[in-house]
């Protein structure tokens, strides 16, 4: 019997860390290869590592929450005739800079500059979060491995700010000058600490690594982008009466729902090829057009939050490719089973709000995209026609832009657009 570390894998090309955001298993479980081990979020997507090795999980090295360096160990298996030194793995990545030889019967951590050295190490995540704060953080005391600064440390650090439990970072002594001692002040009171959860009325939730993350990439949108709303109201009785015709037969076929999702995703990418200046970026060196659509899909993904996997070239394919895209997506995305290829490279996002029983939203652009579009609940409503009233399948499509790059006028267009070719649809206009 050997023991073998498992390290903190390489979640694509950039990723520099991540973080350990929920253990499947516990110490003393026996593990089987490849079954899911421990569930990692980065900056680029969350997914479940599976085990390089069967045996028993002896050591969790790296606890919940905690955002460590690729190649670091977070956990150690006892393997049957598996020496103390990890064999080549998949789900193992060389740490920047740091030696992979452990020691046998010793703990194996990543090398780590002595004493105070260690928190000048800081990850970009840290480094950014600091900023967007005003705070250096090398003031910070860390909780990581050999005293690294986490992003939860800089977040509790800004707590004890806000609530006066930390002094403000000491400013550079002036010279000493001779000066007569001032009077006695009057003691001051120690400041009233927050109200700590109590009883059975109150609960504290941990925020988990998705939900952190997703705060984060929310505040920075919302603080590049200026944004605007608008809003049009689209009537889909035709789109309605097809697909309930035609969903059972579609499913016999391919063995895939036909839901309403892929009907306006291919009605988007045409477009998104008229008005190019909604699939584009904006950069201080000019707006970038982009003259392909990597269609990003946002999924729900309870208790966590959501994710925004790409249909890539969604432009290109046909109608039947298209659902099977979007179906494989959505369904890797809720199993934790995407790769970080899966969720870059994005130019525009659609969402479907309406799932959730929504009749309209303000979503938040997902940067450094132009615009964000969602489709509401399809209700029944009474709707004017001429000089009488027919009952209707109603939707609301709303969406924001980014109005360094669009003004009303042109966001208006395209969504109006879209509207009048989801309203005139017929099963003629389906792109195979």
């Amino acid at each position: 019997m050997g023991v073998s570390p498992i390290k903190m894998p390489q979640l694509g090309e950039s990723v520099t860390e991540g973080t350990v955001d929920r253990w499947l298993k516990k110490e003393g479980d026996f593990v089987k290869k490849d079954e899911p081990l421990v569930e990692v979020v980065t900056d680029k997507v969350n997914a479940e590592i599976p085990s390089p090795f069967e045996g028993k999980l002896i050591k969790i090295s790296v606890s919940e929450g905690t955002t460590i360096a690729i190649g670091t160990e977070i956990a150690q298996i006892e393997v049957e005739g598996a020496g103390t030194a990890a064999p080549a793995s998949t789900a193992e990545a060389p740490a920047s800079g740091a030696a992979d030889k452990a020691a046998p019967a010793a703990p194996s951590a990543p090398p780590m500059p002595a004493d105070g050295a260690a928190r000048g190490r800081f990850s970009p995540a840290v480094r950014r979060l600091a900023d967007q704060h005003g705070i250096d953080p090398g003031v910070i005391s860390g909780s990581g491995e050999g005293g690294r600064v986490t992003r939860d440390d800089v977040l509790a650090y800004v707590e004890q700010l806000k609530s006066g439990r930390a002094a403000p970072p000491a400013q550079p002594a002036a010279p000493a000058v001779e000066a007569p001692a001032p009077p006695a002040a009057a003691p001051t009171p120690d400041p009233i600490p927050a109200p700590a959860a109590t009883g059975d009325r109150e609960e504290v939730v941990r925020i988990n690594a998705v939900r952190r993350s997703i705060a984060e990439r929310m505040v920075k949108s919302v603080q590049t982008s200026p944004h605007v709303w608008t809003m049009v109201e689209v009537d889909m009785t035709g789109l309605v009466q097809y697909r309930e015709a035609e969903k059972e037969a579609f499913r016999g076929r391919h063995g895939v729902n036909l839901t309403y999702l892929p009907f306006v995703a291919q009605v988007l990418c045409e477009a998104l090829r008229e008005f190019p200046f909604l699939n584009s970026s904006w950069t201080d060196e000019g707006i970038i057009l982009k003259k392909y659509v990597n269609l990003g899909v946002a999924v729900a993904v309870p208790p966590d939050g959501l994710i925004v996997p790409v249909v890539k070239d969604a432009d290109r394919m046909g109608f039947t490719d298209l659902v099977r895209a979007i179906t494989d997506l959505t369904g890797r995305a809720r199993s934790k089973h995407l790769k970080p290829e899966d969720v870059q490279g994005g130019t525009f996002t659609l969402n479907n709000t309406g799932a959730t029983g929504s009749m309209a939203s303000m979503p938040i652009i997902n940067q450094p995209q132009a615009a964000i579009l969602t489709t509401e609940s399809i209700l029944r409503r009474p709707v004017v026609i001429g000089e009488g009233v027919a009952i209707r399948h109603m939707m609301n499509m709303c969406m924001s832009f980014d109005h360094r790059i669009l003004d009303g006028q042109m966001a208006g267009q395209f969504t109006n657009w879209i509207k009048k070719r989801l309203q005139e649809w017929t099963p003629a206009a389906i792109k195979l």
